[in-house]
Protein backbone atom coordinates (compact mmCIF):
# COMPACT_ATOMS: atom_id res chain seq x y z
CA UNK A 1 0.00 0.00 0.00
CA UNK A 2 3.08 2.61 0.53
CA UNK A 3 4.40 1.64 -2.75
CA UNK A 4 1.54 2.55 -4.03
CA UNK A 5 1.21 6.02 -2.17
CA UNK A 6 4.48 6.99 -3.42
CA UNK A 7 4.16 6.22 -7.17
CA UNK A 8 1.29 8.28 -6.78
CA UNK A 9 3.15 11.48 -5.52
CA UNK A 10 6.06 11.01 -7.93
CA UNK A 11 3.78 11.33 -10.49
CA UNK A 12 1.83 14.44 -9.35
CA UNK A 13 4.66 16.20 -9.77
CA UNK A 14 5.92 14.82 -13.15
CA UNK A 15 2.35 15.75 -14.31
CA UNK A 16 3.18 18.95 -13.30
CA UNK A 17 5.70 19.68 -14.70
CA UNK A 18 4.90 17.72 -18.52
CA UNK A 19 1.37 20.15 -18.47
CA UNK A 20 3.82 23.14 -17.43
CA UNK A 21 6.29 22.09 -20.52
CA UNK A 22 3.66 21.84 -23.20
CA UNK A 23 2.12 24.94 -22.24
CA UNK A 24 5.08 26.40 -22.35
CA UNK A 25 5.26 25.49 -25.77
CA UNK A 26 1.99 26.00 -26.68
CA UNK A 27 2.30 29.49 -25.99
CA UNK A 28 5.47 29.97 -27.75
CA UNK A 29 3.81 28.27 -30.64
CA UNK A 30 0.80 31.07 -30.44
CA UNK A 31 3.13 34.02 -29.79
CA UNK A 32 5.19 32.91 -32.73
CA UNK A 33 2.52 32.60 -35.14
CA UNK A 34 0.44 35.85 -34.19
CA UNK A 35 4.03 38.19 -34.06
CA UNK A 36 4.77 36.68 -37.88
CA UNK A 37 0.95 37.56 -39.01
CA UNK A 38 1.47 40.91 -36.45
CA UNK A 39 4.64 41.92 -38.99
CA UNK A 40 2.91 41.01 -41.97
CA UNK A 41 -0.05 43.29 -41.32
CA UNK A 42 2.41 46.24 -39.73
CA UNK A 43 4.86 45.79 -43.54
CA UNK A 44 1.46 46.02 -45.42
CA UNK A 45 -0.53 48.68 -43.62
CA UNK A 46 3.03 50.98 -42.99
CA UNK A 47 5.32 50.54 -45.88
CA UNK A 48 8.99 51.29 -45.12
CA UNK A 49 9.57 53.54 -48.47
CA UNK A 50 11.33 50.97 -50.16
CA UNK A 51 9.41 52.36 -53.05
CA UNK A 52 10.93 55.89 -53.09
CA UNK A 53 11.82 58.10 -55.93
CA UNK A 54 15.19 57.70 -57.35
CA UNK A 55 17.30 59.97 -59.79
CA UNK A 56 19.48 58.44 -62.84
CA UNK A 57 22.01 59.74 -64.74
CA UNK A 58 20.49 59.63 -68.60
CA UNK A 59 23.58 61.20 -70.13
CA UNK A 60 24.93 64.58 -71.02
CA UNK A 61 22.79 67.15 -72.38
CA UNK A 62 24.94 67.45 -75.87
CA UNK A 63 24.33 63.64 -76.66
CA UNK A 64 20.51 64.17 -77.45
CA UNK A 65 20.39 66.79 -80.30
CA UNK A 66 16.91 68.42 -81.20
CA UNK A 67 14.20 66.52 -82.33
CA UNK A 68 16.01 63.07 -81.89
CA UNK A 69 14.99 60.30 -79.09
CA UNK A 70 17.76 58.78 -76.55
CA UNK A 71 16.37 55.28 -75.39
CA UNK A 72 17.03 54.62 -71.54
CA UNK A 73 17.21 51.48 -69.56
CA UNK A 74 15.91 51.25 -65.52
CA UNK A 75 17.86 48.91 -63.26
CA UNK A 76 15.07 46.84 -63.17
CA UNK A 77 14.61 46.44 -67.12
CA UNK A 78 11.99 48.91 -67.99
CA UNK A 79 12.30 50.52 -71.15
CA UNK A 80 12.25 54.38 -71.49
CA UNK A 81 12.39 56.99 -74.23
CA UNK A 82 14.28 60.40 -73.30
CA UNK A 83 13.27 63.03 -75.95
CA UNK A 84 14.96 66.60 -77.03
CA UNK A 85 11.85 68.92 -78.00
CA UNK A 86 13.84 72.48 -77.90
CA UNK A 87 16.82 73.45 -78.44
CA UNK A 88 17.32 75.19 -74.67
CA UNK A 89 19.54 73.35 -71.62
CA UNK A 90 17.14 73.17 -68.88
CA UNK A 91 14.66 69.77 -68.05
CA UNK A 92 11.73 71.25 -69.98
CA UNK A 93 13.61 71.12 -72.90
CA UNK A 94 13.48 67.40 -72.58
CA UNK A 95 10.57 64.50 -72.39
CA UNK A 96 10.98 61.07 -71.06
CA UNK A 97 8.14 58.59 -71.84
CA UNK A 98 7.67 55.09 -71.04
CA UNK A 99 8.34 53.27 -74.12
CA UNK A 100 5.13 50.90 -73.67
CA UNK A 101 2.01 50.83 -74.61
CA UNK A 102 -0.73 51.39 -72.23
CA UNK A 103 -3.45 49.48 -74.44
CA UNK A 104 -1.49 45.97 -74.15
CA UNK A 105 1.67 46.83 -72.80
CA UNK A 106 3.62 46.73 -76.42
CA UNK A 107 6.82 48.51 -77.32
CA UNK A 108 5.99 52.14 -78.63
CA UNK A 109 8.98 53.64 -81.04
CA UNK A 110 9.59 57.09 -82.66
CA UNK A 111 8.76 58.10 -86.02
CA UNK A 112 10.94 61.28 -86.64
CA UNK A 113 9.25 61.28 -90.11
CA UNK A 114 5.36 61.28 -88.66
CA UNK A 115 7.35 63.44 -85.71
CA UNK A 116 5.12 60.61 -83.11
CA UNK A 117 5.33 57.85 -81.17
CA UNK A 118 3.98 54.56 -82.86
CA UNK A 119 2.78 50.96 -81.58
CA UNK A 120 2.35 48.16 -84.18
CA UNK A 121 0.62 46.36 -82.23
CA UNK A 122 -2.56 47.42 -83.00
CA UNK A 123 -1.86 51.22 -84.68
CA UNK A 124 -1.65 52.90 -82.22
CA UNK A 125 -0.03 56.66 -81.98
CA UNK A 126 0.83 59.07 -79.43
CA UNK A 127 1.90 62.50 -79.83
CA UNK A 128 5.35 63.98 -78.76
CA UNK A 129 4.25 65.02 -75.25
CA UNK A 130 2.61 61.48 -75.52
CA UNK A 131 -0.51 62.17 -75.61
CA UNK A 132 -2.80 59.63 -77.54
CA UNK A 133 -3.99 60.65 -81.20
CA UNK A 134 -5.00 57.47 -83.31
CA UNK A 135 -5.61 53.63 -82.08
CA UNK A 136 -6.89 52.01 -79.38
CA UNK A 137 -5.13 54.12 -76.94
CA UNK A 138 -6.72 57.34 -78.33
CA UNK A 139 -10.38 55.84 -78.10
CA UNK A 140 -9.85 54.94 -74.22
CA UNK A 141 -7.35 58.12 -73.88
CA UNK A 142 -4.39 56.28 -72.46
CA UNK A 143 -1.36 58.35 -72.73
CA UNK A 144 2.08 57.40 -72.13
CA UNK A 145 3.55 57.49 -68.74
CA UNK A 146 5.82 60.63 -68.17
CA UNK A 147 8.64 60.99 -66.21
CA UNK A 148 10.50 64.19 -64.47
CA UNK A 149 13.68 65.16 -65.72
CA UNK A 150 16.34 67.49 -64.02
CA UNK A 151 19.53 68.92 -65.45
CA UNK A 152 22.40 69.68 -63.32
CA UNK A 153 25.97 70.60 -64.63
CA UNK A 154 25.20 69.73 -67.93
CA UNK A 155 23.78 66.44 -67.42
CA UNK A 156 20.57 65.08 -67.53
CA UNK A 157 19.20 63.18 -64.92
CA UNK A 158 15.29 61.20 -64.73
CA UNK A 159 13.64 59.97 -61.63
CA UNK A 160 12.41 56.54 -61.27
CA UNK A 161 10.10 55.26 -58.77
CA UNK A 162 10.30 51.51 -58.22
CA UNK A 163 6.87 51.43 -58.16
CA UNK A 164 6.09 52.98 -61.43
CA UNK A 165 8.49 50.69 -62.84
CA UNK A 166 6.81 47.83 -61.32
CA UNK A 167 3.50 48.57 -63.12
CA UNK A 168 5.21 49.03 -66.15
CA UNK A 169 6.65 45.88 -66.20
CA UNK A 170 2.86 44.37 -65.38
CA UNK A 171 1.03 46.30 -68.71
Amino acid sequence: MQERNLETHAAKPRRTFLGLISSILMATGLAGGYGYFASIAVRFLYPNGRNKAKWQFVGNLDQIRMGESLPFQTPSGSKIVVARQSEGNSAEDFIALSSVCPHLGCAVHWESQNDRFFCPCHNGAFDASGKPTEGPPAAANQSLTRFPLMVENGLLFIEISSETISSQQKA
